[in-house]
Protein backbone atom coordinates (compact mmCIF):
# COMPACT_ATOMS: atom_id res chain seq x y z
CA UNK A 1 0.00 0.00 0.00
CA UNK A 2 1.23 3.68 -0.58
CA UNK A 3 0.86 5.55 2.78
CA UNK A 4 0.55 9.29 2.59
CA UNK A 5 2.00 12.15 5.21
CA UNK A 6 -1.47 12.04 6.41
CA UNK A 7 -1.60 8.57 6.84
CA UNK A 8 1.63 8.69 9.06
CA UNK A 9 0.90 11.70 10.94
CA UNK A 10 -2.61 10.24 11.98
CA UNK A 11 -1.16 6.99 12.98
CA UNK A 12 1.52 8.82 15.48
CA UNK A 13 -0.91 10.68 16.79
CA UNK A 14 -2.60 7.68 17.49
CA UNK A 15 -0.10 5.05 18.32
CA UNK A 16 0.81 8.13 20.84
CA UNK A 17 -2.53 7.95 22.95
CA UNK A 18 -2.68 4.73 22.80
CA UNK A 19 0.65 4.42 24.01
CA UNK A 20 0.47 6.86 27.08
CA UNK A 21 -2.89 5.67 28.05
CA UNK A 22 -1.49 1.84 28.35
CA UNK A 23 1.98 3.54 29.77
CA UNK A 24 -0.94 5.49 32.45
CA UNK A 25 -1.58 2.04 33.64
CA UNK A 26 1.74 0.36 34.37
CA UNK A 27 2.97 -0.30 37.79
CA UNK A 28 5.39 -2.73 37.78
CA UNK A 29 8.07 -0.99 36.19
CA UNK A 30 11.24 -3.51 36.25
CA UNK A 31 9.03 -6.20 33.93
CA UNK A 32 11.44 -7.43 31.38
CA UNK A 33 10.52 -6.60 27.88
CA UNK A 34 12.81 -6.64 24.89
CA UNK A 35 16.17 -8.36 25.81
CA UNK A 36 18.12 -6.33 28.72
CA UNK A 37 15.34 -3.73 28.83
CA UNK A 38 13.10 -3.50 31.34
CA UNK A 39 9.74 -1.21 30.79
CA UNK A 40 12.05 1.55 32.22
CA UNK A 41 13.88 1.24 29.34
CA UNK A 42 11.61 0.66 26.94
CA UNK A 43 9.48 3.92 27.72
CA UNK A 44 13.04 5.84 28.11
CA UNK A 45 14.00 4.75 24.46
CA UNK A 46 10.12 6.08 23.66
CA UNK A 47 10.63 9.56 24.72
CA UNK A 48 14.30 10.17 23.83
CA UNK A 49 13.18 8.88 20.07
CA UNK A 50 10.90 11.47 19.93
CA UNK A 51 13.34 13.92 21.39
CA UNK A 52 15.51 12.61 18.69
CA UNK A 53 13.22 12.53 15.90
CA UNK A 54 12.65 16.20 17.13
CA UNK A 55 16.23 17.28 16.06
CA UNK A 56 15.93 15.58 12.70
CA UNK A 57 12.15 18.20 12.28
CA UNK A 58 14.56 21.09 13.19
CA UNK A 59 17.13 19.79 10.84
CA UNK A 60 13.97 20.42 7.85
CA UNK A 61 12.32 23.57 9.44
CA UNK A 62 16.12 25.69 9.73
CA UNK A 63 18.47 23.52 6.77
CA UNK A 64 20.80 23.09 9.70
CA UNK A 65 21.93 19.84 10.01
CA UNK A 66 21.24 18.13 13.31
CA UNK A 67 21.22 14.27 13.92
CA UNK A 68 19.18 12.27 15.76
CA UNK A 69 21.95 11.47 18.34
CA UNK A 70 25.85 12.62 18.50
CA UNK A 71 26.40 8.61 18.42
CA UNK A 72 25.56 5.26 19.18
CA UNK A 73 26.98 5.71 22.73
CA UNK A 74 25.19 8.65 23.22
CA UNK A 75 21.91 7.02 22.48
CA UNK A 76 22.38 4.23 24.91
CA UNK A 77 23.77 6.14 27.73
CA UNK A 78 20.73 8.35 27.80
CA UNK A 79 18.37 5.07 27.65
CA UNK A 80 20.48 3.27 30.53
CA UNK A 81 20.27 7.39 32.87
CA UNK A 82 15.93 7.37 31.60
CA UNK A 83 16.07 3.99 33.34
CA UNK A 84 16.96 5.05 36.75
CA UNK A 85 14.58 7.19 36.54
CA UNK A 86 11.11 7.13 38.61
CA UNK A 87 7.59 5.68 36.77
CA UNK A 88 6.34 8.90 37.20
CA UNK A 89 9.23 10.94 35.54
CA UNK A 90 9.30 8.30 32.59
CA UNK A 91 5.56 8.94 31.83
CA UNK A 92 6.16 12.44 31.76
CA UNK A 93 8.95 12.70 30.20
CA UNK A 94 7.26 10.78 27.28
CA UNK A 95 4.19 12.81 27.13
CA UNK A 96 6.21 16.40 26.90
CA UNK A 97 8.70 14.34 24.41
CA UNK A 98 5.56 13.15 22.35
CA UNK A 99 4.00 16.54 22.89
CA UNK A 100 7.01 18.83 21.60
CA UNK A 101 7.61 16.28 18.58
CA UNK A 102 3.68 16.51 17.56
CA UNK A 103 3.64 20.13 17.68
CA UNK A 104 6.95 20.44 15.81
CA UNK A 105 5.75 18.34 13.11
CA UNK A 106 2.24 20.53 12.63
CA UNK A 107 4.67 23.64 12.32
CA UNK A 108 6.07 22.20 9.19
CA UNK A 109 5.34 23.96 5.48
CA UNK A 110 5.03 21.50 2.78
CA UNK A 111 8.16 22.58 1.51
CA UNK A 112 10.00 21.64 4.70
CA UNK A 113 8.68 17.97 4.63
CA UNK A 114 10.51 17.36 1.69
CA UNK A 115 13.77 18.03 3.00
CA UNK A 116 15.70 15.61 2.91
CA UNK A 117 17.57 14.26 6.25
CA UNK A 118 19.49 11.42 7.76
CA UNK A 119 18.22 8.55 9.81
CA UNK A 120 20.03 7.26 12.85
CA UNK A 121 20.87 4.25 10.39
CA UNK A 122 22.63 6.49 7.78
CA UNK A 123 19.28 6.66 5.28
CA UNK A 124 19.06 10.10 3.46
CA UNK A 125 15.04 10.39 3.49
CA UNK A 126 12.64 12.96 3.06
CA UNK A 127 11.38 14.53 6.35
CA UNK A 128 7.66 12.72 5.17
CA UNK A 129 9.46 9.53 6.49
CA UNK A 130 9.69 10.90 10.10
CA UNK A 131 5.97 10.46 11.24
CA UNK A 132 5.96 6.75 9.78
CA UNK A 133 9.32 6.06 11.62
CA UNK A 134 7.38 7.57 15.08
CA UNK A 135 4.46 5.73 14.31
CA UNK A 136 6.03 2.42 13.95
CA UNK A 137 7.97 3.03 17.38
CA UNK A 138 4.92 4.12 19.29
CA UNK A 139 2.85 0.67 18.19
CA UNK A 140 5.13 -1.55 18.04
CA UNK A 141 6.78 -0.72 21.12
CA UNK A 142 3.16 -0.43 23.11
CA UNK A 143 3.05 -4.03 22.25
CA UNK A 144 6.41 -4.63 23.94
CA UNK A 145 5.43 -2.83 26.69
CA UNK A 146 3.15 -6.17 28.07
CA UNK A 147 0.01 -4.51 29.73
CA UNK A 148 -2.58 -4.91 27.90
CA UNK A 149 -2.19 -3.99 24.10
CA UNK A 150 -1.17 -6.43 20.87
CA UNK A 151 -1.09 -6.51 17.41
CA UNK A 152 -4.71 -7.33 17.31
CA UNK A 153 -5.43 -3.60 18.90
CA UNK A 154 -3.30 -1.71 16.41
CA UNK A 155 -4.97 0.07 13.08
CA UNK A 156 -5.71 -2.10 10.19
CA UNK A 157 -3.81 0.04 7.61
CA UNK A 158 -1.39 0.70 9.60
CA UNK A 159 -0.35 -2.76 9.92
CA UNK A 160 -0.70 -3.75 6.33
CA UNK A 161 1.77 -0.60 6.01
CA UNK A 162 4.24 -2.49 8.86
CA UNK A 163 3.98 -5.36 7.16
CA UNK A 164 4.94 -4.19 3.73
CA UNK A 165 7.71 -2.42 4.96
CA UNK A 166 9.25 -4.90 7.07
CA UNK A 167 9.18 -7.94 4.37
CA UNK A 168 11.02 -4.87 1.95
CA UNK A 169 13.36 -4.53 4.47
CA UNK A 170 13.81 -8.34 5.18
CA UNK A 171 13.83 -9.13 1.46
CA UNK A 172 10.68 -11.40 1.62
CA UNK A 173 8.51 -11.85 -1.46
CA UNK A 174 6.25 -13.91 0.17
CA UNK A 175 4.28 -14.35 3.59
CA UNK A 176 2.65 -16.92 5.57
CA UNK A 177 -1.34 -16.97 5.46
CA UNK A 178 -2.63 -15.80 8.54
CA UNK A 179 -4.61 -12.55 10.30
CA UNK A 180 -2.79 -9.01 9.41
CA UNK A 181 -2.07 -8.78 13.46
CA UNK A 182 -0.17 -12.52 13.28
CA UNK A 183 2.05 -11.88 10.20
CA UNK A 184 3.24 -8.15 11.28
CA UNK A 185 3.98 -9.80 14.80
CA UNK A 186 6.11 -12.77 12.81
CA UNK A 187 7.61 -9.91 10.88
CA UNK A 188 8.78 -7.73 13.52
CA UNK A 189 10.04 -10.85 15.40
CA UNK A 190 7.37 -11.31 17.90
CA UNK A 191 5.52 -13.53 19.57
CA UNK A 192 2.76 -14.82 16.68
CA UNK A 193 0.44 -17.38 16.62
CA UNK A 194 1.14 -18.49 13.20
CA UNK A 195 1.91 -22.33 12.35
CA UNK A 196 4.88 -23.30 10.83
CA UNK A 197 6.15 -19.87 10.52
CA UNK A 198 9.74 -20.29 10.18
CA UNK A 199 11.46 -17.69 12.99
CA UNK A 200 12.61 -14.65 12.60
CA UNK A 201 15.10 -12.13 14.04
CA UNK A 202 14.73 -9.24 16.46
CA UNK A 203 13.27 -6.19 14.32
CA UNK A 204 13.11 -2.30 15.58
Amino acid sequence: MTRSLDDTLRWTATGSTLLLDEVATVTDWDVATLPGWTRRHLVAHLAANADALGNLVSWAATGVETPMYASPEERAAGIARGAELSGGQLADWLRRSSAALGDAMAALTPAQWETEIRTAQGRLVPATEIPWLRSREVFVHAVDLGAGVGFADLPGEFLAALIEDIAAKRGLDTLPEGPLPEVAAWLAGRPHALAGAPELGPWL
